[in-house]
C-alpha cells in the first residue's frame, strides 16, 4: 500500500485538508510564511508567558501550571483592563457590544 509522506507541519498537511473537506469544514489556514492568521494568538501567548509563566517559575508540577493557567485566563477575561478596548475587561466589552448591537427586526406580512 502506498502512503503519502507525513507533512512536517500538521496544520498545512494534505491529509488534514482532505479530512476537513470530507467533513464539510472550511479550513482557516494562511499561506506559507503568513503569520496574519495567528497574530492574535501569538500576542496572547506572549502575554501569558510574560504575565504568568516566566515570573512564577520554576514550576514544580503540571497540575500547578494547569491551575495557574485557568486562574490567569479567568483574570485575563474578567478583570484585566485592556487598553485597546477602552480599559475594560473583554467580558464587559462583549456585553456592551451585544447591548448596543442592532438586532434584526421581525416583520409580519399578511
Amino acid at each position: 500500500m502506498l502512503r503519502r509522506p507525513v507533512e512536517s507541519a500538521q496544520y498545512t498537511s494534505f491529509t488534514l485538508a482532505e479530512h476537513l473537506d470530507r467533513a464539510g469544514i472550511a479550513a482557516s489556514i494562511g499561506t506559507v510564511g503568513d503569520a496574519l492568521d495567528n497574530a492574535l494568538m501569538e500576542s496572547t501567548i506572549g502575554l501569558y508567558k510574560t504575565e504568568l509563566i516566566k515570573p512564577r517559575r520554576p514550576w514544580r508540577t503540571l497540575p500547578e501550571v494547569e491551575l495557574a493557567t485557568a486562574e490567569w485566563a479567568d483574570w485575563y477575561n474578567h478583570r484585566r483592563l485592556h487598553g485597546e478596548i477602552g480599559h475594560i475587561p473583554p467580558v464587559e466589552y462583549e456585553a456592551n457590544y451585544y447591548l448596543t448591537a442592532q438586532k434584526p427586526q421581525v416583520t409580519v406580512t399578511t
